[in-house]
């Protein structure tokens, strides 16, 4: 008796909650396999319409988390929760989350800034927040670097934006800069005349803005000579290590010395 009585209240609750358990089921996965499906929609149309790569990873973050909260909250309320007083329960978690991951919330206040003002995009060159690399992503929450040795380091984007930017790949051009010391004894003119005809030779090298020599100091054991020079910025690095090298070879072949310091000790017998 007590077996059929427990089997009647089971049916009634399968028949009262059953079809609202399925249909609650039934709208977050559909919900979420939509929104997934609307969020790779929305950023193949960004891409397709060429905006910044970095706009587009932000913009798909936040859409595709907005959306799934929205499905969540009406699966919830299939189930007959009140959705209402779970909002204002998630405000006050929220306020109290807040203030607990307050660092948090000001990596995505940070990652905004950078989505609007964009003092760098993803493939650009910069050093910031301790790091130099290649930008490699930027989330909601930090920025991944990428150095030149292939290493990968994930930058919090608070620690970016209150410390100085350095941008390497925002303008098309950079100037190359060396400063070559020479003994007081060699032949001035000769090692100007020869840094200027390395740079003339190399084709990376822009004649505008012209290319530059000229003695900046007369310092304790050598004449130095300042040499500057105006190259694409991909090519910068090719050129600045190129450079070093034939300017080495050349002053040997034309007999240029390139002093070191040096100290004399005189004693007395």
């Amino acid at each position: 008796m007590e077996i059929s009585k427990y089997l009647d209240m089971m049916l009634v609750y399968v028949s009262q909650y059953g079809l609202k358990v399925v249909a609650a089921i039934l709208i977050f996965f559909i919900g979420k396999w939509a929104v997934k499906k609307l969020t790779t929609l929305t950023k193949k149309a960004m891409i397709k319409a060429k905006i910044d790569s970095t706009l587009v990873e932000f913009v798909e973050s936040v859409m595709y988390f907005s959306l799934l909260v929205v499905v969540i909250l009406s699966s919830l309320n299939t189930l007959g929760v009140n959705t209402t007083s779970f909002l204002a329960v998630i405000g006050a978690a929220s306020l109290a989350v807040g203030l607990a991951l307050k660092d948090s919330l000001s990596n995505i206040g940070s990652a905004v800034l950078i989505i609007v003002f964009r003092p760098f995009k993803v493939g650009d060159f910069i050093e910031a927040g301790g790091a130099s690399g290649t930008v490699e992503g930027i989330n909601l929450f930090s920025t991944t670097i990428s150095p030149a040795d292939n290493r990968t380091i994930t930058v919090p984007n608070s620690a970016i934006t209150k410390s100085n930017i350095t941008n390497y790949s925002k303008k098309t051009t950079r100037r190359l800069s060396h400063t070559f010391g020479i003994g007081y004894g060699d032949d001035l003119k000769l090692a100007k005349e020869v840094l200027m005809q390395i740079m003339l030779d190399d084709e990376r090298i822009l004649r505008e803005p012209a290319p530059f020599v000229a003695v900046s100091e007369l310092a304790e054991s050598s004449v130095n000579l300042v040499f500057r020079a105006w190259t694409k910025t991909e090519d910068y690095w090719g050129v600045h290590f190129d450079t070093l090298e034939i300017v080495k070879l050349t002053f040997d072949e034309k007999g240029i010395s390139i002093p070191y310091p040096q100290l004399d000790v005189h004693t007395q017998k």
